[in-house]
């Protein structure tokens, strides 16, 4: 009998001494620990880049709220995945005026994806007013930096079919 009442006691002590010095054993890399650290607002490139997982696992919302901490962190790769995310309607709604936006960030601190989908934007006139010679510019600083799609779309002469699933053609139809 008092194996038992011991046994019910111990927990209990332990619980109580785990409460008054915080979490012992913490976790530190389940998407658990991300998610909570992201919800903080803590930015890292670790926890930025755990964001691709998330998303390709189906779970947008979740990597919605980690990439857009990194992007107003200024990470230029979760701009553009942010870009990608409100594109697609993903985590939230279609919005290609907020992912054109994320891309003219990323490409004004000087990341050549942004750059490159910055003038796909341009040329298009998706989610910004359309400046195809402006468009154009951008893809050439991109390519110059190396991003082979930038390359390719130069290759074929700026046709932007190129670069872009034709079961897209939708979006990027005029709107009137």
């Amino acid at each position: 009998m008092y194996r038992i009442i011991a046994a019910l006691l111990i927990p209990t002590a332990v619980m109580a001494e785990e409460d008054a010095l915080g979490t012992l054993n913490p976790e530190e890399l389940t998407w658990g620990s991300m998610l909570d650290r992201a919800e903080e607002g803590e930015t890292s490139m670790t926890l930025c880049a755990s964001g691709y997982m998330l998303t390709k696992s189906g779970r947008h919302a979740a990597a919605r709220t980690l990439f857009e901490n990194c992007a107003e962190a200024g990470y230029t790769g979760a701009m553009t995945w942010m870009s990608q995310m409100d594109n697609n309607g993903l985590g939230g709604d279609y919005n290609p005026d907020a992912a054109a936006e994320w891309d003219r960030r990323a490409a004004d601190l000087g990341d050549p994806v942004g750059k490159f989908n910055h003038g796909l934007n341009l040329m298009r006139g998706h989610g910004v007013a359309q400046d195809e010679v402006q468009g154009r510019a951008f893809v050439d600083a991109a390519a110059a930096e190396g991003l082979e799609v930038a390359r390719r779309l130069q290759g074929a002469g700026y046709d932007l079919d190129e670069v872009t699933p034709d079961a897209d053609n939708w979006k990027y139809a005029p709107a009137f």
